[in-house]
């Protein structure tokens, strides 16, 4: 099978209305040029290494390498500036827009991590930006809320269905559609109709090219979260052509590739939750971040082709995670994050993960926007 701009396999494509033909068209074609200037590569490479402070480190996990008989090496995105790894893909989406003449950003947020960097890199290069949100991760993520505003991003509530990320992201195409003219769609990961799953995915493999480069061996396992699956899309680009084991870890209540069926949301095709009618089935997970009903179709791709494997964390076993992590390390690490750690202490525990192994583990943001979950459940 080929990849070829958003397209992997049967899966990918572009599923959306005709009056957005043309913007898909034109961001496709402006990527397509972007990135085969090499003037567009300095400036975004500049950003990222002054602004955004790459590369980040690759740092052991000591203690609980030691407690769990493997050596465990954690990718740090929690330690970008704005705290995840959704400014790699939104900096490079934001010179996109500035390269088109667009003087608006748009975005959806689920966890609020993809608006916070959005809102950032629209104040530092002149841009308007518009978040969508659902009611309900508003209500739970307040203080990302509060630093886009902050950042002078306007925030638009969504109560329709879920109040989630799925929702928001809807509202952000229904209003794409009536401002293509002088806006710029920054979807946050590896999904959406094509160019998006294709473009997200090349601004986020310099995870994987810095991890490969930081490692002195190719580790056994290469481990990510996957909601979406921009981080874990990014992680695996740097992998692809070796022998490591490729690990997506879902949750458990919004588990696409494992519970999921083909389907078309959003303006792709992949795997969807939906129930014995077609409908789209509402996800659940106590990471915001992660309450998606698909996911992206790269990930649907190399799971059909064998070539990474997708599992699931419950929210008890990432809560648990979380506290052991920062137990043993000190870090605070994002809930979605923590889905990957989960996976890896009951796979190192049960064998899944063979002793003296090596696994490199993408912790995709911080946790402090999760504070106040953890807080409720303590």
């Amino acid at each position: 099978m080929v990849r070829t701009e958003g397209r992997f396999g049967e899966y990918g494509g572009r599923f959306v209305p005709e009056s957005l033909v043309p913007a898909c068209d034109e961001v496709a074609d402006a990527f397509a040029a972007a990135w085969s200037d090499p003037l567009f590569h300095a400036e975004l490479d500049h950003l990222l290494s002054v602004y955004v402070g790459r590369p980040t480190p690759l740092t052991p996990a000591v203690r609980l390498s030691r407690e769990l008989g493997i050596t465990l090496l954690l990718k740090r995105e929690d330690l970008t500036h704005t705290g995840s790894h959704k400014i790699n893909n939104v900096l490079g989406q934001a010179l996109l827009a500035r390269r088109m003449n667009k003087r608006r950003l748009i975005a959806e947020t689920g966890a609020g991590q993809h608006g916070v960097a959005t809102a950032t890199a629209g104040a530092l290069l002149g841009l308007d930006v518009t978040v969508f949100m659902g009611e309900r991760d508003i209500e739970r993520q307040r203080l990302n809320v509060f630093r886009m505003r902050m950042l002078g991003a306007e925030v638009v509530p969504v109560g329709a269905g879920s109040r989630t990320l799925k929702d928001a992201t809807s509202e952000a195409f229904r209003h794409w559609v009536t401002v293509v003219e002088d806006s710029y769609y920054c979807l946050g990961s590896a999904l959406g109709p094509r160019p998006y799953p294709w473009m997200v995915r090349e601004f986020q493999r310099v995870i994987g090219d810095e991890t490969r480069a930081q490692i002195t061996k190719i580790p056994d396992f290469v481990v990510a979260c996957v909601g979406g699956g921009s981080n874990a899309a990014g992680t695996f680009a740097g992998f692809l052509d070796t022998e490591a084991r490729l690990v997506g870890v879902e949750a458990a209540g919004g588990a696409a590739i494992s519970a999921g069926r083909n389907g078309v949301l959003h303006g792709f095709r992949s795997k969807v939750l939906q129930d014995e009618h077609g409908q789209i089935s509402e996800a659940h997970s106590i990471s915001a971040g992660l309450d998606y009903p698909g996911v992206g179709p790269e990930h649907a791709w190399l799971n059909d082709t064998g070539r990474a494997t997708y599992v699931t964390a419950t929210d008890d076993e990432v809560v648990a995670a979380t506290h052991r992590l920062a137990r043993a390390e000190g870090i605070l690490c994002a809930l979605e994050s923590a889905h990957a750690v989960a996976w890896v202490l009951r796979a190192a525990a049960d064998g899944t993960i063979p002793q003296g192994s090596t696994v490199a583990l993408t912790l995709s943001g911080r946790g402090d926007k999760d504070m106040a979950t953890l807080m409720e459940l303590s």
